[in-house]
């Protein structure tokens, strides 16, 4: 109880957190920026990949299907920016064998980083195994070097003791990360939740007023400095807009896009 009042209290701190011009260009950097849509095309990820590298600098990654993995590549070949991907994605559902074959077509066609959603229905459900196999798969199939973020779909966990355990045998799995959410499922990320995962790591579309929430609770529960791109990140993309917008700049990309795409 004592943990959960503790975690608490850094996420009422956390709400009053108030954006700044710091803390936008700081959270730019680390930003996963994404798109999942089903309706994506090599044109639309080409626009995204463009996006990536802002006014004020790169952002950490760009996570788009695996499809196109290759075509983001040679995107932002030289911009510093990874390539994630998603594998498992978004339901869980998969099994070991096609997790991993599905971790190593994406590596061959030029992945960074790999996103796998943790069979989270089957732990909620009991099931302790099948979600490890599948976890074990995929850092298996990554091999040394390559970022496996474990996506733990945070919102569907009945209370926070499962959810921690969660974590924990994600990190155990060989997790480079734990993410709260695909995005697809209400509700997705919570400072709530966010907590409670910074708390199990240190133990092992949102706006620049969330994400300086955000940063300000990593900062309290894990300490200064440790928020950067190879331990945090956020995965809204709908956040660089607003964060650019902090800094007092406009990215001629997304308008350029958007006149294209709509």
């Amino acid at each position: 109880m004592k943990l959960l009042a503790d975690l608490q209290r850094a996420v009422d701190s956390a709400r009053e957190v108030k954006p700044t011009p710091a803390m936008a260009r700081r959270a730019v950097g680390l930003l996963d920026l994404t798109s999942l849509n089903d309706d994506d095309t090599e044109k639309s990820v080409a626009a995204l990949c463009k996006r990536a590298v802002t006014p004020v600098g790169p952002v950490a990654a760009v996570c788009v299907w695996p499809r196109f993995v290759k075509g983001a590549r040679k995107a932002l070949k030289g911009s510093g920016v990874k390539v994630a991907t998603v594998v498992n994605f978004p339901g869980g559902d998969a099994d070991g064998a096609t997790v991993a074959a599905d971790t190593r077509a994406a590596l061959k066609a030029g992945a960074d980083e790999i996103d796998v959603v943790l069979p989270y229905r089957a732990f909620i459900e009991g099931a302790r195994t099948l979600p490890l196999k599948v976890l074990h798969a995929c850092r298996e199939a990554c091999g040394e070097g390559v970022v496996m973020k474990v996506i733990l779909e945070s919102g569907a966990f009945p209370d926070t003791d499962l959810l921690a355990w969660a974590g924990r045998d994600a990190i155990a799995a060989g997790a480079d990360f734990l993410k709260t959410s695909t995005g697809k499922t209400t509700p997705a990320a919570t400072l709530e939740a966010a907590a409670l995962l910074l708390h199990t790591c240190g133990q092992a579309g949102r706006d620049a007023a969330t994400a300086a929430s955000y940063l300000h609770l990593a900062h309290a529960l894990m300490g200064k400095g440790w928020a950067k791109p190879e331990t945090f990140r956020f995965g809204a993309s709908g956040l660089l807009d607003s964060l650019l917008a902090e800094l007092g700049e406009t990215p001629p990309a997304k308008a350029k896009a958007t006149a294209e795409e709509y």
